[in-house]
């Protein structure tokens, strides 16, 4: 099976587990298997693997998730395809400084 990688230890996904109600709703939305859910309470399992889409904090009842859509991984990886070159955040020299 593909498994789909990112740029590695850049994103912008949060989880404050303590608002965190378990109902299982960013488990259930996230596209890459980012989160599982243990001792009642979600967990990111995978944090390379989230494209920054945005599904668990737009389905998070309680705010517990917070990630910057637009920018990082999923901006970096189509910026990449449409200029032909490998994914960049295009921040500067530094680019996992902005991610």
């Amino acid at each position: 099976m593909f498994e789909m990688r990112h740029l590695p230890g850049v994103t912008t996904l949060e989880l404050d587990r303590d608002k965190c109600n378990g109902c299982q709703m960013c488990r259930l939305v996230c596209p890459h298997a980012v989160f599982a859910i243990e001792e009642k309470k979600a967990r990111i399992v995978d944090a390379d693997a989230c494209m920054e889409c945005g599904a668990c904090a737009g389905n998070c009842p309680e705010t517990a998730i917070t990630v910057r859509t637009g920018v990082g991984c999923a901006y970096g990886i189509i910026l990449g395809a449409l200029r032909g070159t490998e994914p960049s955040c295009d921040c500067g020299p530094d680019s996992s400084a902005c991610c």
